[in-house]
């Protein structure tokens, strides 16, 4: 069996973490993650207001104390005053991993041209991996699984494809997924045989 991952989600919202209106951030994901992966998962989750110094506690929290191998954030990363996800991410990361925003933004841009200002970016703490995620729930899909054509068929791979070999890097376990949702990119070396 496979080693249980254990995944932080994270909306940053100061009117969803007020009550004004329901947050739909993590409801997306958790939906999203129980399609997409076929090994073991289990989740944290943080409900927070657009504050730097708590965003910051608590990504570092859910990396250092909870044990999170990977923490997706949704919210907080347009240009607005109030927006500073990035920014906290940043503080509380060892590495950036600039390919997974470069690649959101191209992604979306498939959709919207107001893509261009959205500011995800991602990082490394220890053996997390921090990824800060659209806003919107058809975003949150769009930018992990990729663009499909009409058929179905993959036109532009979504950056969750790349995500379970980064873990594998940070010493993190094996991670599965549903190839039908998105199939996970490892060198052929670095490929284990799939779990009865």
């Amino acid at each position: 069996m496979s080693e249980s991952i254990r995944i932080g989600l994270v909306s940053i919202s100061d009117r969803a973490a007020d009550g004004t209106y329901e947050d739909q951030g993590i409801p997306a994901l958790q939906d999203w993650l129980g399609k997409a992966l076929t090994s073991p998962w289990s989740v944290e989750t943080r409900l927070i207001p657009d504050e730097r110094p708590l965003i910051e506690r608590t990504l570092a929290e859910l990396a250092d104390q909870a044990g999170c191998n990977l923490v997706l954030t949704t919210g907080g990363t347009g240009p607005s005053p109030r927006d500073v996800t990035p920014e906290a991410t940043l503080a509380v990361g060892d590495k950036e991993m600039p390919g997974f925003g470069e690649e959101m933004r191209r992604i979306s841009l498939n959709f919207v041209p107001t893509a261009i200002l959205s500011r995800q970016v991602a990082v490394i703490r220890g053996r997390c991996l921090i990824i800060n995620l659209p806003g919107q729930p058809k975003s949150i899909r769009e930018t992990l699984e990729g663009v499909r054509d009409a058929d179905g068929a993959v036109r532009h791979v979504g950056i969750f494809a790349a995500v379970p070999y980064c873990i594998d890097l940070i010493g993190g376990p094996y991670i599965e997924t549903d190839d039908a949702v998105i199939k996970a990119f490892r060198p052929k070396n670095a490929i284990r045989p799939k779990q009865a």
